[in-house]
């Protein structure tokens, strides 16, 4: 259970990530509120996987969704580039995380 909260985590983390840009293009309220939350949601998760599993474990799990997914969203949405170098450190920090998953 652990394991999901620190998953969903990452994911929020990623989607907070997401409405900084955004919150910087339009300075609306919304995005405002939605960077609080998801950012909130993300610390909560976060804390919640730390009652069980390490907390350098679960730290470095959830920095690598969050880095990950941030610059693969980048890419995607926001057109920032897609060099082969950039990617290959990407895969990088993922493997990192997978193994870290792997071993704990």
């Amino acid at each position: 259970m652990a394991w999901m909260f620190l998953v969903v985590a990452g994911l929020f983390e990623m989607f907070g990530v997401l409405m900084i840009n955004k919150w910087h293009k339009d300075r609306s309220l919304l995005s405002f509120i939605y960077l609080v939350l998801s950012f909130s949601a993300s610390f909560l998760g976060l804390a919640y996987a730390m009652k069980t599993l390490p907390m350098g474990t679960s730290y470095a799990i959830w920095t690598g969704i969050g880095v990950c997914g941030g610059a693969i969203l980048g890419m995607f949405f926001y057109n920032e580039p897609k060099e082969l170098k950039r990617i290959i450190f990407i895969s990088l920090i993922l493997i990192a995380t997978i193994g870290l998953k792997l071993i704990s």
